[in-house]
């Protein structure tokens, strides 16, 4: 037990920690009561990046972070993680002018390192046609740049294969009931194969994603949840638009950021930020999100055909920390971590962040368990192991 860790959760956080900690050389245990990577990490937007719509909120630091993470995890998964060329059209009603793209492009650059990946420019006029219908009307400018794409659901389930490689177990299908924190450690309880069982753990991760408040409620003693909101994000999976460029746009009616971006041979159109209160479990695309994403579509190719297919609607959970500000350039995004209350803690509960720097997440959360945990001998690190898909 001493050198024993139980994640909770195996969306990307969860599966993050569990390689990082089986890496250091602890005994880890995965405790998920559905699919790797089922829920919040198989609906996102899909992309390894460094946001670089947070630059306008001036998360300068996060950005840096996620463009290092970008390389290197460009490195460690190729046959995942792809990198793609986006690009930015600018119209006379865009609220951001072209002056403004170029600067956000060239920090951009500048936080990657002015690496291969940071490279940016602006398509030539001559040039615009060739772009899948977009419309010229009131065009003032097409940029471009780099990030890259990778299937999340995939993703996961390979960071949680790495883990199990250094000998992490996973239990699908449990379903926890109990978490009691005594001065020596915890005892969790679940459901798994329709009986309950015990285990015994030196430390215990939280990563529940947008039921980590009601899984700090099973907790004894009693744990202060987080002080954090759900908002709900919608995709939709079109077939048949004949888009094949990548593209970073303003939603026409609130300058929203979406992305139009080819899929599995398909279009993945996104995202929204709608509020979210109830049970996690029913969170499904609303009529309003589909409309407001294919009119947004419609709005710079309006020569898409009159009937679009939709394949597939993701809807994803983000858990974001509680803002006075409703704007969504105005959120800040980084992991948010929660320690019990102990000078040697025995539960921490992280929640949010992003995709692309779930290693760092499971990094930190190491070092915050550092005063509780007995510090084994290291087998492998996390910035060297490869990530392959099973296929």
């Amino acid at each position: 037990m001493p050198d024993h860790i139980v994640v909770i959760g195996a969306g990307i956080q969860g599966a993050g920690v569990a390689q990082a900690a089986a890496a250091a050389g602890f005994k880890v245990t995965i405790l998920e009561k559905c699919s790797v990577g089922g829920a919040t990490s198989s609906n996102s937007s899909k992309l390894i990046h460094g946001g670089l719509r947070y630059l306008e909120s001036a998360q300068f630091a996060l950005v840096r972070e996620c463009l290092l993470e970008r390389q290197l995890l460009l490195q460690l998964a190729p046959e995942l993680i792809a990198l793609q060329r986006f690009h930015i059209p600018i119209f006379d009603h865009s609220k951001r002018r072209p002056w403004q793209i170029r600067l956000g492009l060239a920090a951009y650059s500048a936080l990657s390192g002015f690496n291969h990946a940071g490279q940016y420019g602006e398509v030539p006029r001559a040039q615009w046609a060739r772009f899948d219908g977009l419309k010229h009307d009131q065009l003032r400018s097409l940029h471009y740049y780099y990030d890259a794409q990778t299937n999340d659901q995939l993703l996961t389930q390979a960071v949680v294969q790495s883990a199990q490689s250094l000998g992490a177990e996973l239990l699908l299908g449990a379903d926890v009931s109990t978490v009691d924190i005594h001065k020596d450690g915890c005892r969790i309880g679940f459901m798994h194969n329709g009986r309950e069982q015990f285990l015994e753990a030196a430390a215990v991760v939280n990563c529940s994603g947008p039921w980590v408040n009601g899984l700090l409620a099973k907790a004894t003693p009693r744990q202060t949840p987080l002080n954090i909101e759900l908002v709900q994000g919608s995709h939709l999976l079109l077939k048949n638009t004949g888009i094949k460029h990548y593209y970073y746009m303003e939603a026409p009616g609130d300058h929203r950021a979406i992305f139009a971006l080819p899929y599995l041979n398909e279009l993945l159109v996104g995202t929204t930020e709608v509020p979210y209160k109830g049970d996690p479990s029913n969170a499904q695309t609303l009529a309003v999100e589909e409309t407001y994403l294919i009119d947004s579509l419609r709005h710079y190719f309006p020569e898409l055909p009159a009937q679009l297919q939709i394949q597939q609607r993701l809807c994803g959970l983000r858990v974001l920390p509680q803002a006075l500000s409703k704007s969504p350039f105005g959120r800040h995004r980084e992991t948010l971590y929660q320690l019990d209350q102990r000078t040697r803690p025995r539960l921490i509960s992280v929640a949010g962040g992003k995709l692309t720097s779930y290693r760092l997440s499971a990094l930190k959360v190491l070092e915050q368990l550092r005063p509780t945990l007995n510090n084994p001998k290291a087998i492998a690190s996390t910035g060297k192991l490869l990530l392959i898909p099973n296929n």
